[in-house]
């Protein structure tokens, strides 16, 4: 609502400022609506080409997970749903990038001039996170399992269930794809002057605790190192937001 409201601030002025208001407000509406479709028709375009793949990428996330065995799915139309699901996944992954091209492209309005010269900057750093959140998802998820594994009551055994193996890794990499954002967040709001590096430095250890706690609730697991995969780069990204909203003099 900030940003709408910088963006309304704004526009030109005219004889008729209710009336241009209204067409300040259909013009962002229909730049929504356009965002809006040119996101939802790469996500679909995406999940189909990605649903002739996704029982590769299936067969390499079980195999990644170090499980021995078969995997086992107790609904007649189990494995085709969980491929769908996959597909409908990855489809997103691979239509990030357009859909946040397609945020920038709407927020931009509410931008200085200078600010707007940061867009093509944060596009690439948004992509750049949300796949090292991807890959250190992946990376960790043979830790993960053998950590549950462990964490299981004696004398009892883990029959893979295609879909709820495949929908915990998918949780997996979405959720560490979009908490390694930070960093870009954190800039975002400093552009925005929103929030400013005394305000991050003054807060630094609420921010150490709520990292740890974020880390831990994202881990599994109750020894003190698991934790530790995620939550160092998340202190390391606050600390490099905080220094670069520094130097830029916010």
């Amino acid at each position: 609502m900030a940003l709408l409201d910088r963006v309304l601030r704004r526009a030109p002025r005219s004889a008729d400022p209710v009336e241009e208001q209204r067409m300040s407000i259909i013009e962002h509406l229909e730049a929504l609506r356009r965002a809006l479709i040119v996101s939802l028709a790469a996500w679909a375009l995406t999940t189909v080409a990605a649903f002739f793949v996704s029982g590769r990428v299936i067969e390499y996330l079980i195999h990644r997970t170090g499980i021995t065995g078969p995997a086992i799915y107790l609904h007649p139309a189990g494995g085709i749903i969980t491929e769908l699901i996959v597909a409908v996944y990855i489809g997103f992954i691979l239509a990030a990038p357009v859909v946040i091209q397609q945020i920038w492209w709407f927020v931009s309005p509410g931008l200085h001039r200078h600010e707007r010269r940061l867009m093509l900057p944060l596009i690439v750093a948004t992509i750049a996170f949300f796949a090292l959140g991807v890959a250190a998802a992946v990376f960790a998820l043979p830790l993960y399992i053998e950590v549950l594994k462990r964490l299981s009551p004696p004398d009892t055994i883990y029959l893979a269930d295609i879909g709820e193996l495949i929908g915990f890794i998918l949780f997996m990499v979405v959720g560490f794809g979009l908490v390694f954002e930070l960093p870009v967040v954190i800039v975002v709001l400093g552009l925005l002057r929103i929030i400013n590096s005394r305000w991050l430095y003054k807060n630094r250890p609420w921010w150490f605790i709520g990292l740890a706690l974020l880390a831990n609730f994202m881990t599994p697991g109750v020894d003190p190192l698991t934790p530790l995969i995620m939550f160092v780069p998340l202190y390391v990204f606050y600390e490099a937001s905080a220094l670069l909203l520094k130097l830029t003099g916010r």
